[in-house]
């Protein structure tokens, strides 16, 4: 199957419109996931073709749930995102976005900033820190892509935003038993169902605030 075709065509079925050298980067951040998987194991998933639904299509699917007056000159972490997912195709779709990556793992770390490099993604930054290490206050939004259960996230990554800042979970499953556990101080201000072609399965984006 043409990787190219096939990118085009999940990305009409999500409404999307990516210019060609946006397209581009995307594939090209595949082929180099798969190189390096090959050796440093970032990610269980070894397919191309699964790589181009789980891992961009899914990491893009945010983009019609969140508002584009919350993308363009915002700064956004992406906390705990292994091979850089979602932070790395969200950068590369949105220009105007300033992502930050918070990533633990050194080998994982490594890998973004080499794809930084190579992608040529001025908007992206890594920070190879545990996420409680960073300094707060400085991030319009933090996203998660099955970082740990919501009360987790909320409580080792709120720090990080501004005032009015928001909490985005990507979740599959909506978990209604960990809602009932978010510490206090929390609220779910919205749930937003994310639909991603060729995927068969349940996601959601939640959004959490400050009370």
């Amino acid at each position: 199957m043409n990787m190219s075709v096939n990118l085009r065509a999940g990305l009409a079925g999500m409404g999307l419109d990516l210019s060609a050298e946006a397209q581009g980067k995307l594939l090209a951040f595949v082929a180099l996931l798969q190189k390096w998987n090959r050796t440093y194991n970032l990610t269980a998933i070894r397919d191309e073709q699964e790589m181009l639904t789980h891992h961009l299509l899914d990491s893009l699917s945010v983009l019609h749930a969140v508002e584009e007056s919350a993308l363009a000159g915002r700064r956004w972490a992406d906390v705990g995102s292994g091979a850089g997912l979602p932070g790395i195709p969200l950068a590369v779709a949105c220009p105007g976005l300033q992502i930050t990556s918070i990533e633990t793992v050194e080998k994982k770390a490594t890998f973004q900033r080499q794809a930084k490099i190579e992608l040529v993604l001025d908007n992206f930054t890594v920070d190879n820190r545990r996420v409680e290490d960073v300094p707060g206050g400085g991030f319009d939004a933090v996203i998660s892509r099955a970082f740990a259960e919501l009360a987790d996230f909320a409580r080792l990554a709120g720090h990080l935003l501004k005032p009015s800042g928001q909490l985005l979970a990507m979740m599959g499953v909506l978990p209604e038993d960990e809602l009932k556990r978010l510490p206090s101080g929390w609220t779910l201000l919205e749930t937003l169902p994310l639909r991603i072609p060729g995927l068969d399965a349940q996601r959601h984006l939640l959004v959490l605030e400050r009370a």
